[in-house]
């Protein structure tokens, strides 16, 4: 059956005008944007972001200074080091995906997810949006680390900001799995702090993870287990010993090494960020929440 020139012009528009891979990325990018813009908007939000950790690293530094023991030759602010990085990208991660709630409240999510470019790119701006604020964030105090003088500054600053964007990409992942099918900001936080926040205290962050040893205690091992299964934790040990590579901290305690390490915060973010996209492109119901 011939079409009319009508129809064939319609589909000479619609194949002119489809969407390209590029078009895609271009959406992504303007979304990444958008975080950006919205973040430094924020002026309060710019301020807690780096004084919060900051705060914490000095007043549990200097309080438990005294009472910390079994890390080698540090002390608990050089220790607690990494996991105030981690605590960086963690408040980032919560506070750059919980916008995911409030842009489908205020209408601006759905007017996206019916773009002809596809759902990818909304997952890959908001993480990468999400990812280069946590990113810079953490560099910038890594900064005042290094010229305060409590970690020399050495070739090992360009593996650990990899690191860095490494977990910054794995926790705005996690954030992303969890905003999208929540429905309102306070079911949010509480699921975050319920899951995010143990798993950062459990990854070695604040203490060390426990010898399993025939002394250890029942307690100890299952602490110890839940410790060593924490992906987070493999992190932490690699930045720890990057900042501090004239410490063998396998003659200390749990110590993997480093290609165990990196194998698994880069399966971290790429596992993270599949089952974000899974759930992105799997039930609609969640397109409706409003």
């Amino acid at each position: 059956m011939c079409s009319s020139p009508k129809q064939e012009k319609s589909l000479s528009n619609q194949a002119r005008h489809a969407p390209t891979i590029a078009d895609g990325y271009g959406a992504a990018w303007m979304l990444a944007r958008r975080e950006w813009v919205r973040f430094f908007r924020q002026r309060n939000r710019v301020t807690a972001a780096i004084l919060q950790p900051l705060l914490f690293w000095l007043l549990f530094g200097t309080g438990l200074k005294g009472a910390f023991s079994g890390s080698g030759e540090l002390d608990f602010m050089q220790f607690f080091l990494p996991g105030t990085l981690g605590l960086i990208v963690l408040f980032t991660a919560i506070f750059a995906t919980i916008s995911v709630i409030e842009d489908r409240r205020e209408g601006f999510m759905q007017s996206v997810l019916v773009a002809p470019v596809g759902r990818w790119p909304v997952l890959f701006g908001k993480v990468i949006g999400g990812s280069a604020i946590a990113w810079v964030q953490a560099a910038v105090f890594l900064t005042l680390v290094y010229v305060v003088g409590t970690v020399s500054i050495s070739w090992t600053v360009i593996p650990i900001l990899v690191l860095l964007a490494v977990v910054a990409v794995a926790m705005c992942s996690l954030g992303m799995i969890v905003a999208w099918p929540m429905e309102s900001t306070q079911g949010f936080h509480a699921i975050m702090m319920l899951g995010l926040m143990p798993m950062w205290l459990l990854s070695g962050s604040f203490f060390p993870i426990p010898v399993l040893d025939a002394s250890a205690s029942w307690g100890q091992w299952i602490l110890g287990g839940i410790m060593r299964v924490n992906p987070l934790s493999y992190s932490m040990v690699e930045l720890r010993r990057l900042m501090f590579p004239h410490i063998d901290f396998a003659a200390v305690g749990f110590a993997p090494s480093s290609p165990l390490c990196w194998a698994v915060s880069i399966a971290m973010a790429v596992v993270t960020t599949l089952i974000a996209w899974y759930l992105m492109r799997g039930s609609r119901k969640v397109d409706v929440i409003v």
